[in-house]
């Protein structure tokens, strides 16, 4: 039963890659209908749950891979791996340096206040989730197996001592 608890946060972050996912699509999507948007409020609520979605829960897993992925990863004697933490680090601001771009004009559409150049949205939002998508497929190919495999290697070693 010990063996399961320390991979659950990977569980997390494994569910907030497919709605990441979910809402780049959606985000994306929306640019395909962006002149019907005007006129239709489910439109402008379905932007407005994108940009809290990603102004809150995305940073927030950031954060967290930050705070409890990364820094292991970061010791490792594996030079490629200690490059792809460092660009996945550097990833992360640059999503958030797109994100502050893209912020104010999905707020500003959601409440029907303030239209964005529609080339000018179509930019950021084509660079926002070409990054995010980049971000998520080195994670998944490279980071997160290997952080697993540390994690059930170090409880490997603790019910060695304790056994």
């Amino acid at each position: 039963m010990h063996s399961v608890a320390p991979l659950q946060p990977f569980e997390a972050l494994d569910a907030c890659h497919v709605q990441i996912a979910r809402h780049l699509a959606a985000l994306h999507d929306l640019l395909d209908h962006f002149d019907d948007i005007q006129n239709d409020p489910v439109c402008r609520q379905q932007v407005a749950n994108i940009e809290a979605f990603f102004s809150g829960v995305s940073r927030a897993h950031h954060a967290e891979e930050e705070r409890s992925v990364f820094p292991t990863l970061l010791t490792s004697e594996s030079a490629e791996l200690v490059h792809a933490v460092r660009t996945l680090q550097q990833d992360h601001g640059w999503i958030e340096q797109n994100w502050l771009e893209l912020a104010p004009m999905l707020r500003g559409i959601a409440r029907d206040e303030d239209w964005p150049d529609l080339e000018q949205l179509r930019h950021y939002v084509e660079v926002f989730v070409t990054l995010c998508h980049d971000h998520i497929t080195l994670e998944e190919a490279l980071i997160y197996p290997e952080a697993k495999s540390r994690i059930g290697e170090e409880l490997a070693r603790r019910k060695a001592r304790a056994g």
